[in-house]
């Protein structure tokens, strides 16, 4: 007899195909539905004392008794009970590492198809870890995403002798690997991989089959010869999503394009023509710009003008749709792309800056010749045009997992739109130690200036008191503006952005120490862990000011995690400006600034629960309009593949 479904091991082979994936959106649960969490985790703790006592070639062999068994019967609550506790015996004596009850939990919630909410500086890494090996011990190919490649790689290794101790071995895919090592990491048990570089390889997959998810198709497709024709996954079977939220929720509407060079003189002449035509238009009369949405549109006089200049060029801009298209586009490149903000320019070529983690994304290109437009405007050599291959989005991508599960420390606020969209329901994993954290009064300033002036005063006045301070702000310009004022008091700091990503790892082992000040973007925000130095918490711990306005509270929370973890000591507060794009864009914040007036350093007189509720409020409407763009997309997704004719989905 055929185990259950819930319980059944998707692996490669002759039931599931050469290349299993989900063909249909998973089911979603009943939201008051809960396994029995407590009573495997007792379970689990009640099995420990049996493999401590085992010797190492014991060890190993009730290890194989057990692989043997998850694998014929599936994943029995009994089954998994005795992989886990042979995972928790494996980090205690390969790491050192003695799994807490949340540890074990959140892995029983990952291995149920769930996500768990954990605190940060509760363990995620372990965590995951745990639910990965009982995972591969089941037969399943294993993929644990992680927010970077320093992150894929320092976890791949530090947690390598784990996976050794179960007869397991650990790969890891970077952005700089080949085809061959590629396929080699894949083929381990367990493969650690960020999202993009995970999302591009399953499109080329895609490319060498056509597309087709018939196994059949596959089969002939691997016939061909050679590697060619071998794809670089073994399906998706399972994953284990580290930050879930900020894949499954912020980025879930991300285009991921693959796309191969081509020769298209006539595309990069329109748009040198649109940059010409752009040039001759003033702000105001001619265009208006939106900020905070980055874009541009043309006034009726603008219109008109752009009709008279381009009439004479022919082809393309006789389309009114067309030259408005193209003109705008240049103009956003011109006006609403800020260097330093939205890009880097690095060795000549312009960087895209992730909003989310404040990372340059090398590689990574606007679409719709807007690249092209930023690099004329920043004088950089011009990238080959390219056309797309096959593209696909986050929120497409994770359901054609058989067995996906996660874990982040801020999951609650979207617990309904993940339960709608991707079957997950949210389970909150108690804290080890009760939280320490404390919420200092916000303040907002009148300009930019005077937000970094007092800013530094307040910096100086912690390190006075031997505590390290964390300041987060929202692009590398704003780093470096402070990081400026901060020189110019003589607060000696370290800046952590886009520019200086390379020293990453240095920058944050030193952020705990006594006096040590830190200037990060958003980088600083998600899988960063700072140990406190000793005698750091005696002198009330690490504080962190965020000098941010983030588009929602969960990006927030994320930074205020930094501080506080696993019951230390720490504070947290939020001072912004006025000038602030997102804080220009609530006109009742700059009715009350006007109405309150300023004190003599530019702070206005507004009550700090006043202000954390209207910040609170513009939040909550920018995360509902995201919220139902993101419905909107995946329902013109899903009927757009509904009525393609057979031959799959198309990407």
């Amino acid at each position: 007899m055929s185990p259950p479904p819930d319980l059944r091991v998707p692996l490669p082979g002759l039931v599931w195909g050469a290349y299993p994936e989900r063909q249909s959106p998973p089911p979603t649960r009943w939201p008051w539905s809960r396994a029995p969490y407590r009573s495997q985790l007792q379970a689990v703790r009640r099995a420990g004392p049996g493999w401590r006592e085992l010797s190492e070639v014991a060890f190993i062999a009730r290890v194989r008794a057990v692989q043997a068994r998850v694998g014929r019967d599936g994943l029995s609550a009994e089954h998994v009970t005795e992989a886990l506790a042979a995972a928790v015996e494996a980090a205690r004596r390969t790491l050192g590492l003695a799994a807490y009850d949340g540890q074990i939990r959140a892995a029983l919630v990952m291995l149920d198809c769930r996500l768990a909410e954990m605190a940060t500086g509760e363990g995620k890494t372990l965590s995951a870890a745990l639910a990965a090996a009982v995972g591969a011990l089941a037969g399943m190919p294993v993929h644990v995403l992680t927010a970077n490649d320093y992150l894929v790689e320092r976890d791949a290794r530090k947690l390598a002798p784990m996976y050794a101790a179960l007869g397991l071995r650990a790969g890891f895919v970077i952005g700089p690997h080949d085809e061959v090592t590629r396929r080699a990491a894949y083929a381990q048990p367990i493969c650690y991989v960020t999202a993009r570089e995970l999302v591009f390889d399953y499109l080329r997959d895609g490319q060498r089959r056509g597309f087709v998810r018939g196994d059949l198709s596959r089969r002939a497709a691997a016939l061909r010869g050679g590697d060619a024709g071998r794809p670089l996954l073994r399906g998706l079977c399972m994953a284990v999503i580290d930050e879930a939220d900020s894949l499954l929720i912020d980025e879930a509407m991300m285009p991921l394009i693959l796309s191969r060079q081509v020769r298209n003189s006539a595309a990069r002449a329109f748009f040198w023509q649109a940059w010409q035509l752009a040039g001759g238009l003033e702000a105001g009369e001619h265009f208006k710009v939106d900020a905070p949405a980055m874009r541009v549109q043309l006034t009726p006089a603008g219109s008109d003008l752009l009709m008279q200049r381009a009439g004479a060029l022919g082809g393309r801009w006789r389309s009114p749709r067309l030259r408005e298209e193209a003109v705008s586009m240049a103009l956003a490149a011109l006006h609403a792309y800020r260097r330093d903000v939205h890009y880097l320019v690095r060795d000549g070529r312009i960087e895209i800056i992730d909003e989310l983690t404040g990372r340059a994304a090398p590689g990574r290109v606007w679409s719709r010749g807007l690249h092209g437009l930023v690099e004329l405007k920043e004088g950089c050599r011009a990238s080959p045009a390219t056309e797309t291959l096959a593209q696909i989005t986050f929120q497409r991508f994770f359901p054609r997992y058989h067995r996906l599960g996660g874990m982040s420390g801020t999951l609650r606020e979207a617990r309904g739109e993940l339960r709608e969209i991707y079957g997950l329901d949210v389970v909150c994993i108690p804290s080890r130690l009760p939280p320490s954290r404390k919420a200092l009064p916000g303040r907002i300033y009148t300009a930019r200036n005077a937000l970094w002036d007092a800013v530094a005063l307040r910096v100086a006045g912690f390190v006075g008191h031997g505590r390290p301070v964390l300041v987060g702000t929202s692009s590398v310009a704003e780093s470096e503006a402070l990081s400026v004022r901060l020189a110019a008091a003589g607060v000696a700091h370290r800046v952590l952005n886009a520019r200086f990503d390379a020293d990453e790892a240095a920058i944050v082992a030193q952020a705990g120490e006594p006096g040590q000040v830190t200037v990060a973007t958003n980088m600083a925000g998600r899988g960063t862990d700072i140990p406190l130095a000793a005698g750091v918490a005696g002198a009330g711990g690490l504080h962190v000011m965020c000098c941010q306005f983030n588009v929602s509270r969960r990006i927030d929370r994320q930074l205020e995690g930094r501080c506080a973890r696993q019951g230390e000591p720490g504070s947290v507060e939020r001072w912004i400006s006025l000038e602030t794009p997102r804080a220009a864009s609530v006109p009742l914040l700059a009715a009350l600034a006007y109405r309150c007036g300023a004190d003599d350093t530019g702070r206005l007189q507004l009550q700090p629960r006043l202000l954390a509720l209207l910040l609170a409020w513009s939040q909550r409407r920018q995360e509902g309009r995201e919220r139902r763009a993101r419905r909107a997309l995946l329902e013109s997704d899903r009927e757009w593949e509904q009525g393609l004719s057979f031959g799959g989905p198309g990407e």
